[in-house]
């Protein structure tokens, strides 16, 4: 193992936190997929820690945001779902920072509610990075919604510009810069009118868990019927293979150009010097259904949906893969440990920087928890997965099948339920155990349970 250079032992780094929308850890480049290339990944990855095990808080934008921002489990920030705000008494990771005297700044969505907040001061703990007024896109509305929506093709250049504004100003304090990217997030829009998009034609073959099972939760039944909200399972109803091999190569080509934004950021970072003492932190908000099962978007608990990537890299990083259990919970309380202050109260998750500095093998958790609210509409419908070392458990409130269980090494692709085999009694108890642990500790409820 090597240490990356420039550590600076008597000064606190800076802080930049980079984050696609929609990103899964199955669409990032190299021998196993090499139907995407992300080179400003790989290039971070050949820098820092890469971490194989790294689970959003809750697949979907607003809720997981939340979590990042305050490390808080997802019932605890007031945002169940799109469009809730933040509760107001909660203290994001930017307003810990800057007490610290850091400087702080945020380029892109935020989504917490509004994903495009127009005023400077809008976004807790930041200042707000928006285009210049006489930017064309002010022009139009960058709200959220269909139509009249923001492209991530449209808006991650802009912000990337700002974003590299921001790195170019003297900086006489460390900061902390935040830039959160929309794309992959436009193959929502993409599924309501398939086209093919400019690049190599050959298309990615179907994953080996295309085919439903014919288990499947009832819970997930209900979801597919869904006309709202996540509405983007109404539009594959009717696809062939061809088409959903189409939307695999779009999807691949909004993250490739995602990560083209990226690369244009760090190459900012080292024309201005800063990459020796700046922590760099790049992940996605969750991820997305990729064909596994039929599904595509978000608002499921499948491990293509939940498992994002995380890279870090920086001052006193080490060079290494680590298959720890990892939250979008544990983000917040690593900036402000960097930082040299304690994360938002209550905060849920568990800094990593004693992995990152190869100080502890593990995080201090056996297990984590995904928070799944999947209709706006049914705010009684809800489901959890409890993740271990090997075994992903998930408990939802309807049906009958309201229980899973799956071995995670065994079993990837998550297509043999072992809940109800008595060999596997021992484990789903363990798991069960796991939930009521979490319940106790943070207040969590679900409508259904063992």
């Amino acid at each position: 193992m090597v240490v990356a250079k420039g550590i600076m032992r008597n000064r606190r780094p800076n802080l930049l936190f980079v984050f696609t929308d929609q990103q899964s850890a199955l669409a990032v480049g190299g021998p196993e997929h090499p139907h995407v290339r992300t080179p400003a990944f790989e290039s971070l990855a050949n820098e820092g820690t890469t971490f194989t095990r790294s689970y959003c808080a809750a697949p979907v934008c607003g809720p997981s945001r939340a979590c990042l921002v305050t490390g808080l489990a997802a019932h605890e920030t007031g945002v169940r779902f799109n469009g809730n705000p933040l509760r107001e008494d909660l203290q994001t990771f930017g307003e810990r920072i800057r007490s610290a005297g850091y400087e702080t700044a945020w380029s892109g969505k935020w989504h917490l509610p509004k994903s495009y907040p127009t005023e400077p001061d809008a976004i807790a703990g930041f200042e707000n990075l928006v285009l210049p007024p006489t930017h064309p896109l002010l022009s139009r509305d960058i709200g959220y919604g269909w139509p009249g929506y923001a492209l991530g093709a449209n808006t991650d250049g802009p912000f990337v510009d700002e974003a590299i504004r921001f790195l170019s100003r003297p900086h006489e304090r460390p900061f902390l810069l935040s830039v959160s990217l929309h794309n992959p997030h436009d193959i929502c829009w993409w599924a309501r009118k398939p086209v093919r998009l400019p690049g190599p034609q050959a298309l990615p073959p179907l994953p080996p868990n295309f085919e439903i099972p014919p288990d499947e939760p009832e819970f997930l039944q209900i979801c597919r019927l869904r006309d709202h909200y996540g509405e983007e399972l109404e539009y594959t109803a009717r696809w062939s293979d061809e088409d959903w091999r189409l939307y695999l190569h779009a999807y691949y080509r909004m993250t490739e150009a995602v990560d083209a934004e990226v690369g244009r950021l760090l190459n900012a970072l080292d024309a201005q010097g800063l990459r020796e003492n700046t922590l760099i932190v790049l992940t996605s908000d969750h991820g997305e259904g990729m064909a596994a099962r039929k599904w595509m978007a978000k608002l499921a608990l499948h491990e293509e949906v939940v498992r994002v990537p995380l890279v870090v890299a920086g001052p006193g990083v080490t060079h290494a893969t680590s298959d720890a259990l990892v939250s979008g919970l544990d983000l917040a309380p690593t900036f402000c440990d960097f930082a040299g202050v304690q994360p938002p109260d209550g905060a849920r998750g568990h800094s990593l920087r004693p992995l990152l500095e190869q100080r502890s093998p593990t995080t201090a958790r056996d297990f984590l928890v995904c928070t799944l609210d999947p209709d706006d509409q049914r705010p009684d419908m809800t489901a959890r997965a409890v993740i271990s070392r090997q075994y992903k458990y998930c408990l939802f409130s309807h049906g009958p099948r309201h229980e899973t269980l799956h071995d995670l090494i065994a079993d990837p692709g998550e297509q043999r339920n072992l809940a109800a085999r008595p060999e596997f009694r021992h484990v789903l108890e363990e798991h069960r155990s796991y939930w009521k642990t979490w319940q106790r500790e943070t207040g969590d409820r679900i409508p259904q349970g063992p």
